[in-house]
């Protein structure tokens, strides 16, 4: 067994929408979370933010061959993705990575809406 393939796809918010961060917290609570949850091979998702900054989802994939599916094809049609439709641009990175370990803590890994999330 292995900690997994990573992929991480990040906007630029510096030339966003005044409310981008509101707009992506609902569209990620709302309806992102739910389609991720059932991707083949996806371990976990995280999606990051710094307001005003960027803006990022973090795959974790079982197999290599997940990931790269997903990237070539999220690749093809990123500009026009609903985070890019939401923010008003494509994204300034797409970018695989391995995944040297995971640890989880004695908390354990959580699942649901962030705390910025009302």
């Amino acid at each position: 067994m292995n900690a997994g393939y990573g992929l991480s796809v990040r906007w630029s918010l510096e030339e966003a929408p005044e409310d981008v961060a509101s707009s992506l917290r609902d569209y990620v609570v709302g309806t992102s979370m739910a389609r991720f949850m059932f991707l083949d091979g996806l371990a976990f998702k995280t999606w990051r933010m710094v307001e005003g900054q960027w803006f990022e989802g973090t795959y974790v994939f079982d197999q290599q061959v997940y990931r790269d599916d997903f990237l070539k094809e999220f690749a093809e049609t990123a500009a026009e993705s609903a985070g890019s439709s939401i923010i008003g641009s494509a994204p300034i990175l797409m970018e695989p990575f391995e995944v040297v370990a995971i640890a989880e803590g004695p908390e354990h890994f959580r699942r649901g809406p962030g705390p910025g999330t009302a």
